[in-house]
């Protein structure tokens, strides 16, 4: 049988009555992105239950970071959709489906809220038990009312500016995320960004002591007015920005150099109003006038939850962990122990890792094994006098990287040079302040080029030997970040295939130059070749099921919103490959439709570590890729990417036959996407164990990787 070579086209289907709301144009089985995202935040608040995590400050976290994202979300993707709104007035029917979209959009946005006040509210009870005190209203006992007061005049007060005269106008001077205080008797108070969205009151930091935190905004409210005497119960209202400044420079192919970075970023608090949220009583006329002001929609101006300060509950999480003299049962009880992430040996031994590495490949799978292996390996090679060169690329790198000291002292006599995307979003000034430090330092650096933000994360390393120059290669799914990887979870390979390494220098060399890097043997670019090897590896797997062979197709991912690839996989579904994909996030793919995608299985983990890996498995052809892109238009088309395959069996083995089937087989924090679109939990069959895949990796390093491939 002769397949189509033309790329298939989503038809409309009639069979999902219960999906219309969910899909970004009626009957084309392509769900949402933005709809879809906010079904994972849903995901990540599920896990502040109870019922999810039995550990309440573990809890804590997620709530922290549900509130986190929603700001994300409102800035940047609720954001581009109001600029999407614009741009399509003249086309009715793309404009109708994107008001409808708004409107679900807000419409979750509003009934989420409720449900973080409800969690808020278990948590609170739950963590009183450990006498840790989240203090909603400081003003309901005279203890908290006592300490309320004078956390207000000891943090608070001091640092606020004389009450102005309020006008509607006022509220189009705010910031991105600034708060402020308004009064019946026509005063306002713009609060700094400056101050802690969350303070603590522990009378001794470092004992097992009752702990108390409180949030600013109900700080404010309780013990503002009395202090200035103002008249009437004051209101809180938050402003949310269009913050994604560099979007521009992207589209405009835009070279991001310091200066251009340095002014669009003084641009991010000024950008267009996408959201204002409300505490306290103000009248329906006052929220009438106020989102006519700011050109909102009177669904963009919303009641904020038990407090707008919900992000900075990772205070509390910080607070607690940092106490030195805690009865461990209480911390056991509350927090996961930090694990102790495993070293393969020849990283112990540092001056005898660039011999190991001619032996064999290393994988790296943080956290479960430590990133303080890539910091050995470029610390060694800043130190061995053989190293001739040092080259990486640098997304999202810290500010506290413990290889900067050493990148900086090996330029005095070795050639080191660092790509830096300065358009990492909300990490451009972290990475500029980076920049003009390692420059000054004589390390060459550029920071990409025109339409392409460097996303690739690669290292290589140029070693003088005995039998001529040898390149040594670290290529990662995940940001060189020693913070971030001990929080998610990525894929490393450490290699010295000098066919990989040669690919690496062609890449380096074309970054210089301002290129396109070409003639890669074994690496696959974005924007060149990604998206066209992927089409290409799902028709093979089609090929081979049209045979009767076995078709299998394993993807991780955190996010699947290319409607190219999911036609192709939808095609795939329909000649019987067996499709399983893990997508952290957004998924517009709608698997288990009878004709469409029976053959798809879509599965999403949440749990202790951000799953941050991408690989791409396909059976039949015994390919397997790892990469830093998702399966989006950007990393397809907008960004430089690199995928890597892995040629080493040991580890194709280990993750073929122990990292995917461990994936697919969780069944405590994994959820599975239905044909309607909604997300279940995972039912374990009767006389199986649960199995949580992030625990069984903590376990298989702990013992050294027995009983696998790499052992």
């Amino acid at each position: 049988m002769r397949l189509d070579p033309r790329p298939p086209r989503i038809s409309r289907v009639n069979f999902l009555p219960t999906l219309p709301s969910l899909l970004a144009t009626p009957r084309v089985p392509i769900i949402h992105r933005d709809i879809s995202w906010l079904q994972f935040n849903e995901r990540v608040l599920e896990q502040a239950r109870p019922t999810s995590n039995n550990l309440p400050l573990e809890r804590v976290k997620f709530l922290a970071i549900s509130a986190s994202n929603l700001d994300e979300f409102f800035m940047i993707r609720m954001a581009s959709l109001s600029r999407e709104l614009l741009l399509s007035r003249s086309h009715k029917k793309a404009f109708e489906d994107l008001e409808r979209v708004k409107k679900l959009l807000l419409e979750k946005v509003l009934r989420f809220g409720a449900r973080q006040s409800e969690i808020f509210d278990f948590l609170s009870t739950e963590l009183g038990k450990f006498e840790i005190y989240l203090v909603g209203d400081p003003t309901r006992e005279e203890k908290m009312r006592k300490m309320g007061k004078m956390l207000f005049e000891q943090h608070i007060l001091k640092e606020l500016k004389p009450p102005e005269t309020f006008s509607f106008h006022n509220l189009s001077q705010l910031d991105n995320l600034e708060m402020a205080v308004i009064f019946p008797d026509g005063l306002w108070y713009r609060i700094p960004r400056s101050l802690p969205s969350v303070i603590s009151f522990a009378p001794d930091e470092n004992k097992d002591t009752p702990a108390y935190f409180f949030f600013l905004d109900r700080l404010l409210l309780a013990y503002l007015g009395q202090t200035f005497m103002a008249r009437g119960a004051p209101a809180i209202v938050r402003l949310t920005r269009d913050a994604d400044v560099t979007s521009g420079l992207i589209e405009q192919g835009t070279e991001p150099t310091p200066d251009v970075i340095r002014t669009v970023l003084s641009d991010r608090d000024r950008g267009r109003p996408v959201r204002l949220q409300y505490k306290g009583h103000l009248s329906a006329d006052f929220l009438e006038r106020a989102s006519a002001q700011l050109n909102l929609a009177p669904e963009q101006v919303l009641p904020a939850p038990m407090s707008m300060c919900l992000p900075g509950l990772w205070t509390v999480v910080d607070k607690f962990a940092k106490k030195k003299k805690l009865k461990k049962k209480s911390k056991k009880k509350v927090i996961y122990p930090a694990i102790k992430s495993f070293l393969p040996a020849p990283f112990e031994n540092p001056h005898q890792l660039f011999d190991k590495l001619k032996e064999r490949d290393y994988l790296l799978h943080h956290p479960y094994d430590s990133f303080e292996a890539f910091v050995i390996w470029i610390e060694e090679a800043c130190r061995d006098p053989k190293v001739t060169s040092i080259e990486l690329t640098v997304y999202r790198l810290g500010t506290l990287s413990p290889i900067i000291p050493f990148l900086k002292k090996a330029a005095k006599t070795t050639n080191v040079g660092i790509v830096i995307e300065l358009r990492a979003r909300f990490d451009e000034g972290n990475n500029l302040m980076i920049a003009e430090e390692l420059s000054k330092a004589g390390i060459r650096v550029t920071f990409g080029y025109g339409k392409l933000k460097v996303h690739a994360k690669m290292a290589v390393i140029t070693r003088q030997e005995k039998d001529g120059p040898r390149l040594y290669t670290h290529l990662s799914t995940g940001n060189y970040n020693a913070k971030t990887a001990k929080m998610y979870t990525d894929l490393a390979i450490l290699t010295s295939n000098q066919e990989i390494g040669k690919d690496a220098r062609i890449f380096f060399d074309a970054v210089w130059k301002g290129t396109i890097p070409t003639g890669f043997k074994h690496l696959v670019l974005a924007p060149t070749a990604l998206h066209r090897r992927l089409l290409s590896l799902i028709q093979t797997e089609i090929r081979a099921a049209i045979r009767g062979e076995n078709a299998r197709i394993v993807a991780k991912m955190n996010a699947l919103v290319d409607e190219q690839v999911i036609a192709h996989l939808y095609r795939a579904s329909q000649y019987g490959v067996k499709i399983d994909l893990i997508v952290r996030g957004a998924c517009s793919l709608i698997p288990k439709v009878e004709g469409l995608s029976k053959n798809i299985r879509v599965m999403s983990i949440i749990d202790r570590y951000l799953e941050h890996s991408r690989f791409y498995y396909f059976e039949s052809s015994k390919q397997m890729y790892l990469s830093s892109a998702d399966w989006m238009p950007r990393n397809f088309f907008k960004r430089l990417e690199i995928a890597f395959p892995v040629l080493d069996p040991r580890l194709f083995k280990y993750l073929e036959k122990t990292v995917i089937p461990t994936l697919l087989s969780d069944t405590v924090k994994a959820r599975e996407l239905t044909a309607q679109g909604t997300w279940k939990k995972i039912t374990t069959r009767v006389g199986q164990p649960p199995l949580r895949a992030q625990f069984e990796f903590v376990d298989m390093a702990q013992r050294g990787y027995k009983s696998t491939s790499l052992s």
